[in-house]
């Protein structure tokens, strides 16, 4: 469900949406939720000193409630 509002979220705002994917990742401490993105759309989901990718953090963690979520904006340039 998390995964899912944030990928509609990030559509949203990127100029590829096709290009947009988010991965639920069951970790030790926690959820985290990895988003890629289209390599041009990597700053509009950042934002300019990281204020849109806070926001998107700020609503994740408001949607997970106690167990909370991470979420990592990954860049798809560096290698696996």
């Amino acid at each position: 469900m998390l995964a899912d509002a944030l990928e509609h979220l990030v559509r949203g705002i990127v100029d590829n949406p096709d290009d947009v994917s988010v991965r639920d990742k069951q970790m030790r401490r926690g959820s985290v939720l990895e988003v890629r993105v289209h390599p041009d759309d990597l700053g509009k989901v950042i934002g300019r000193g990281g204020r849109t990718a806070s926001a998107f953090r700020t609503v994740m963690s408001a949607l997970a409630g106690r167990g909370g979520a991470r979420v990592d904006f990954v860049d798809v340039d560096r290698r696996r």
